[in-house]
């Protein structure tokens, strides 16, 4: 029992330095941009793998670089209240879960694979995933993201929260942050994205590898028109 007692106290010991480390990282980003997400590394490491080369496409700009049109599109499509809660919205979890487990139930009886259909997940809880965990879907993964998004939300402002997000998600392969993907698809800067262009970018958000291939695609459209017309009740930090 001496044993097992102390290896759970070793156990519990290298946790909580792993949660410090994560701690610490977080406060060092009210700083300083971090220059790489473990999602962007595990990109870069499967580029070089499967085509033997890095097109890579990324550029930091400041909150103040980055068009309110898009900050404005990008929260009323991803999460329309994210100014408001405290990094979860556990009514669109409890929902994405429910509309999940029907859609199982339906792949089942038919005889199919079942897949995610919905997420209710925050900007929060995205760029938590995107800074420091792979791609598992594991109940331990999921705890530790959770714990790194009250981190995120404890020790970043909003705003920051929401810029470092913009610098870093994926909008294509190889294509990363809000400036890459205005040069990328309009040939113009973060800055001087149009409501419409905004919107056409933050739909695509959700699978970017593949409204890539079609970024003019009808959905794409008629989603960003949808947008557009939520974006002036989107609640910026």
């Amino acid at each position: 029992m001496r044993h097992i007692a102390r290896l759970l106290a070793v156990l519990a010991l290298a946790v909580l330095c792993l949660q410090l480390w994560f701690a610490g990282r977080i406060l060092l980003m009210r700083f300083v941009a971090p220059q790489s997400t473990s999602f962007q590394r595990s990109e870069a490491v499967r580029l070089l793998s499967e085509k033997h080369q890095i097109a890579w496409s990324q550029q930091w700009v400041d909150d103040a670089q980055l068009a309110p049109s898009l900050k404005r599109a990008v929260v009323a499509s991803e999460d329309d209240l994210f100014a408001e809660h405290g990094g979860v919205n556990w009514d669109a979890l409890k929902g994405a879960w429910h509309k999940n487990e029907k859609a199982q139930a339906r792949a089942e009886a038919r005889g199919k694979p079942t897949a995610k259909v919905v997420g209710g997940s925050t900007i929060t809880q995205q760029l938590a995933k995107n800074l420091f965990l792979s791609g598992e879907r594991t109940l331990l993964r999921k705890g530790q993201e959770l714990i790194l998004t009250l981190m995120l939300e404890a020790l970043l402002d909003k705003r920051r929260i929401l810029e470092i997000y913009l610098n870093s998600v994926e909008w294509g392969e190889g294509v990363f942050g809000a400036q890459a993907a205005a040069r990328h698809y309009f040939r113009t800067d973060a800055a001087r994205l149009g409501p419409f262009e905004a919107a056409r970018l933050a739909v695509m958000l959700p699978a970017p590898k593949r409204f890539e291939r079609q970024p003019g695609s009808g959905y794409v459209m008629g989603r960003a028109g949808v947008i557009t017309g939520r974006m002036n009740d989107a609640k910026l930090p």
